[in-house]
């Protein structure tokens, strides 16, 4: 096994490992994060249903920073499109990443701005 099919079958297992520990339902909806290299991406998701409800993301966007500077403002971002969308409390999914870093600033700027998880 090259060593970039690893990476990618490992990452695949991490994240799998934290999708069966959570779901997302019409009352507590899942905040789904990804983070690449260049951009970070933040959902709800109503699994139950299967509907994303909001969603906020650096693509297309000219920010300014670097990026966990981005990262809070997506945080920022994506807390204020659910509120508008009657969302107050989700189950947090960090996929196959640590929390820290990038992941944890999004999350630390969602709670700041009245989501509860």
């Amino acid at each position: 096994m090259d060593r970039l099919s690893h990476k990618y079958q490992t990452a695949s297992r991490r994240a799998g490992r934290v999708r069966t520990k959570i779901s997302g339902t019409l009352e507590r909806p899942r905040l789904s994060v990804h983070v690449s290299n260049l951009h970070i991406s933040a959902q709800i998701v109503d699994d139950s249903s299967g509907k994303t409800l909001s969603y906020a993301t650096t693509v297309g966007k000219n920010l300014e920073g670097n990026m966990t500077a981005k990262a809070a403002v997506i945080g920022e971002e994506i807390a204020k499109k659910a509120v508008k969308a009657k969302v107050r409390k989700v189950v947090f999914d960090r996929g196959a990443k640590n929390y820290h870093g990038r992941v944890k600033t999004l999350a630390e700027a969602a709670r700041a701005n009245g989501l509860e998880f």
